[in-house]
């Protein structure tokens, strides 16, 4: 965290431990709807997804997404229990380094750094769909155009972090935007599609939902994020942190839930179905129900802008986590120093440069579109999640609370299932080979460098940064 925003974190929170209520409710604002960016922005794509893999089976749709908010709920509870059990920060590598030993700490590190690189490219990725489809014209230089995008928003995290505050704003338009698409969709669209809203009787519904749902589940990424981001409130207490915490978890599960579901359930209405190569399906959801006027611009505006608020974000925690390995003067390392030299605005830039070239280089290899990198993205992630449901169903069973235990280990039985028919799809198994390669890499560092202590509190220690 640059001394600017240290300074604005810092103020805000003295006033809220002075009991000024107005400033701790901005603080909160301020927080969680910049820290919600990345799981709201995840609406842009995931329907899309999910209404793919049912290979267009539209009255399918909702009872899919319906399975996958329930999940979003699950995973959302456990790390509800983390922020209880780390009010610090820390997040999944925490709890897994404290239930299983710091080597298996690793293994969650791993998968947030491919996680961060699959935010950047696929956000990316997605917004640049988003400009196609209010601007056709540029759908032959898909690809250029989101590796403008992609500098754009590199050099904005080049010179310095802006704050969350606008991340938050943005966050904010798109729901306030959507919110006004929504209403007029169901009372009085502009037009409605052609797609069929009735099941194809050929087709097992229940073996077509369960399959299509985890594909989906890449809704479910950036959940997490409040259980570490909190290690920024550095003035508060543990109290006030487990509170910011956890309203935000709850702040997210109502946004992206209700979000997802109306606009599920609008698609079904207005029989909009997989859209065609120069839109998306939420683009063509907008367009129906408010017309091709400003309304409409305003949408595809903010959706936009909100997943470039995803990638920047993505960008300044995934070199901020490689900058926190490389260690300090005073602390042993796992990485090269290099990767913790910073310019006067505070960044490791080297770091920057190596999420840059790795998220460029997704971006090509997936011909810019964001529907090819959502499969790969609903694995790595995923491994994070499955780590911290079973660290937190150990920890229930040692203090015995076996009903708490039994209800996280279904969860993460819940979470391999998803991540196991995601592997089967053959390609994403990339991003667990990633993962695991990442891992072991930077095991294989902490032993050569001594085991350094703290490897636990790796991911509080980057947020605090």
């Amino acid at each position: 965290m640059t001394p600017t925003r240290q300074a604005a974190v810092t103020s805000a929170a003295a006033s809220a431990l002075r009991g000024r209520t107005p400033r701790r409710s901005v603080l909160f604002f301020a927080f969680a709807f910049a820290v919600i960016a990345d799981p709201v922005s995840s609406v842009a794509y995931a329907i899309e997804a999910a209404l793919r893999a049912l290979h267009g089976d539209l009255a399918l749709l909702l009872p899919t997404m319906s399975l996958v908010i329930g999940l979003v709920v699950v995973v959302t509870a456990n790390y509800w229990q983390l922020v209880r059990r780390f009010p610090q920060g820390g997040g999944a590598a925490a709890a897994a380094a404290r239930a299983f030993g710091p080597r298996w700490t690793f293994l969650p590190i791993g998968a947030l750094v491919v996680d961060f690189v699959l935010t950047i490219g696929i956000s990316i990725a997605a917004a640049s769909s988003a400009v196609i489809a209010l601007f056709p014209a540029l759908a032959p230089a898909r690809v250029p155009l989101a590796l403008i995008l992609l500098l754009v928003v590199v050099g904005l995290t080049w010179f310095g972090h802006g704050g969350r505050l606008l991340f938050a704003v943005m966050t904010v338009a798109f729901v306030a935007v959507s919110v006004t698409v929504l209403v007029l969709g169901f009372v009085t669209p502009h037009t409605t599609g052609h797609a069929a809203a009735t099941h194809n009787p050929g087709h097992s519904a229940v073996l077509a939902v369960v399959l299509a749902f985890p594909v989906a589940m890449a809704l479910a990424t950036g959940v997490e994020a409040p259980s570490t981001a909190i290690a920024q409130l550095g003035q508060l207490d543990d109290t006030h942190r487990r509170r910011f915490g956890r309203g935000t978890l709850a702040l997210l599960v109502v946004i992206v839930g209700g979000l997802t579901l109306a606009l599920t359930a609008l698609a079904v209405r207005l029989h909009i179905g997989i859209p065609g190569t120069d839109s998306t399906q939420i683009a063509d959801i907008a367009h129906a129900a408010a017309g091709p006027g400003w309304l409409y611009g305003a949408f595809q505006l903010t959706s936009s802008l909100l997943l470039l608020a995803a990638a920047s974000s993505s960008f300044q925690a995934g070199p901020g986590l490689l900058k926190a390995l490389s260690g300090t003067a005073e602390r042993p390392g796992v990485l090269p120093p290099v990767l913790g030299r910073t310019n006067r605005h505070h960044t490791p830039y080297w770091s920057v440069l190596v999420y840059l070239a790795a998220a460029a280089l997704v971006i090509v290899a997936a011909a810019g579109q964001e529907q090819e990198l959502v499969l790969f993205y609903a694995v790595a992630v995923f491994v994070s999640f499955l780590v911290g449901l079973v660290a937190m169903a150990r920890f229930a069973r040692q203090e015995r609370k076996p009903a708490l235990a039994w209800v996280n280990g279904l969860a993460a039985a819940a979470v391999a299932f998803t991540l196991v028919v995601n592997l089967l799809r053959g390609w994403p198994v990339l991003s667990m080979v990633a993962t695991l390669l990442i891992a072991g890499g930077l095991y294989v560092r902490w032993n050569r460098a001594g085991r350094p202590t703290g490897i636990e509190d790796i991911e509080a220690r980057a947020e605090a940064d």
